[in-house]
């Protein structure tokens, strides 16, 4: 897979001159950054340029850095908040590619559709708008696709309640379904800890 990547880079970097922010190889992958202003073109390129020829979209995903730690435990630098990650697949060479691009407004993210360029994306970006509010702009169906057509918010966010804003029940006086504040209390769990000599049999 390294000689793979040792021929794909030097290609991505003249291919691309002047639109990479970052091109990252670590654990055998490449990771590609760019600007949302250059993330369209960068994406056509990537699907026509003659050496790159990545006619495959496999994924696309939202993610939210806002709570993101690293390893050290030191917290996020405050960069932008939103970010969307592309995984590309190149049949003809035989070569995979992550693509990733950054919403620069938090308030309103906001980012180019690739659906005119590979037509996959279309319920992926679907998704990521759905769970993290991320718009992508020119998508021609641009509208919710896991959750209920009244839910209100996303529920990827980091700052979204784990039990939600509002919950669905069958209210049998009005026989039809109704919306109500959550009734679920927060409580804290403590685990049961067995502190028993010889528990188990073991000596």
């Amino acid at each position: 897979m390294d000689h793979k990547l040792d021929i794909l880079q030097p290609v991505l970097e003249a291919a691309l001159t002047g639109k990479l922010q970052s091109l990252k190889r670590e654990r055998g992958e490449l990771t590609l950054t760019v600007r949302a202003a250059d993330y369209l073109a960068v994406c056509t390129t990537l699907r026509d340029h003659a050496e790159l020829k990545f006619e495959q979209l496999i994924d696309v995903c939202g993610l939210d850095y806002s709570t993101y730690r690293d390893g050290n435990g030191s917290s996020y630098d405050g960069g932008p908040r939103y970010c969307v990650v592309l995984h590309l697949l190149s049949v003809a060479n035989n070569w995979r590619l992550r693509v990733k691009v950054f919403c620069p407004d938090d308030d309103l993210p906001v980012v180019p559709s690739v659906n005119e360029v590979w037509s996959s994306a279309n319920w992926f970006e679907r998704e990521a708008f759905d769970l993290y509010g991320i718009v992508f702009d020119g998508h021609a169906d641009l509208r919710r696709i896991l959750t209920d057509y009244g839910f209100i918010g996303h529920p990827f966010r980091k700052d979204f309640p784990t039990t939600g804003h509002v919950e669905m029940r069958y209210d049998a006086e009005q026989k039809r379904v109704i919306y109500q504040p959550v009734t679920i209390e927060p409580r804290e769990i403590t685990p049961r800890i067995i502190r028993e000599d010889n528990y188990g049999g073991l000596h």
